[in-house]
């Protein structure tokens, strides 16, 4: 039987994010000033963590993010966010 292993993180969106700026710069070349919080900032983290093995299976904006590391949400609200709440699995290895 197929294991899992699953890791659940929030992540934010920012032009200030190690590679995001070199990433946005090569794969959109004409587009000089791109949004600071744009959600494509996260490519470089989410392919790395994708180099490792760990496949995204969820991703959804939240509004905020507590001093405890809790999630606001407030529902049937509208507000802008750049923090996203991601999950991702990868297959446990196997011990034989």
């Amino acid at each position: 039987m197929e294991q899992w292993e699953y890791i659940a993180r929030i992540f934010f969106a920012d032009i200030k994010n190690e590679g995001a700026k070199e990433y946005l710069q090569e794969n959109y070349p004409d587009w000089k000033n791109p949004p600071k919080y744009w959600v494509a900032t996260l490519d470089p983290l989410l392919n790395s963590l994708g180099n490792q093995g760990w496949e995204l299976v969820h991703m959804e904006p939240v509004p905020g993010v507590g001093s405890n590391g809790d999630v606001y949400y407030h529902g049937n609200i509208y507000t802008y966010s750049n923090a996203y709440f991601c999950v991702f699995k990868r297959r446990k290895a196997t011990s034989n």
